[in-house]
């Protein structure tokens, strides 16, 4: 990753710090895209089977062996993972602490006897994007936008759920928990996401605010592609 960036760095326009870590964003978006659209569609397509679960919770009532079966049952013939929705993130964080410290080794110009034999040593590398962004230091402007797109993407995946079943069953208490503590993660979500980005180089808050715009980009994309797909 480290020897990307460099390499990147050496040829994108004006020898850009912040344009190298754009283009590294979306390749890096561009390999991950088949993984995280299968998991988002695993994600809406577990939403859309919330009345169904609702209705085996009813039935089963206290019975939460037969419950258990009934709901693998369900996942098996619906074909759907319920523990996919929470693999982009699983598979972010690793690639995020690996391009911090790729952030921190780059910005301070050090390493250079890590690149490759094709990578054109830069001697220098500015760390100042588009003439006055330092992406050395830390920039709340970018950690705001993150945290903006942030919400903007919790928000998106909270769209479309089916209704609560009716007030007073067992389906309906689990259904409000869930909701509560979905909606405190649209909101905490994105206050952690400034207030991490305030406290780390603003080349890490540019690469969270890029692949959160390329995420709720192809959350567009593969939500109205199960609203278009005709019903079986």
């Amino acid at each position: 990753m480290y020897n990307l960036l460099v390499w990147l760095y050496n040829v994108v326009p004006f020898h850009d710090i912040g344009i190298a870590i754009i283009v590294l964003t979306i390749v890096i978006k561009g390999v991950l895209w088949p993984l995280t659209g299968k998991a988002l569609k695993s994600q809406r397509m577990l939403q859309a089977l919330q009345p169904k679960i609702d209705a085996l919770r009813k039935e089963c009532g206290q019975d939460k062996e037969r419950l258990a079966k009934e709901m693998m049952t369900l996942y098996k013939n619906e074909k759907v993972n319920p523990a996919s929705s929470c693999l982009p993130l699983l598979i972010q964080l690793p690639i995020l602490i690996a391009l911090y410290r790729v952030l921190l080794v780059g910005l301070n110009n050090g390493d250079t006897y890590q690149l490759y034999a094709f990578v054109m040593d830069p001697g220098t590398i500015n760390e100042v994007s588009l003439g006055f962004i330092n992406l050395a230091n830390a920039n709340i402007v970018l950690a705001f936008l993150a945290g903006a797109a942030q919400y903007v993407q919790a928000k998106m995946l909270q769209a479309g759920k089916p209704p609560k079943e009716v007030q007073g069953t067992v389906a309906a208490k689990d259904e409000d928990l869930a909701a509560s503590m979905n909606k405190s993660m649209l909101y905490v979500m994105p206050v952690v996401t400034v207030v991490i980005g305030v406290s780390l180089p603003g080349g890490l808050a540019l690469y969270w605010l890029v692949v959160t715009l390329l995420s709720i980009l192809q959350q567009y994309f593969v939500f109205r592609s199960i609203k278009e797909a005709p019903a079986q």
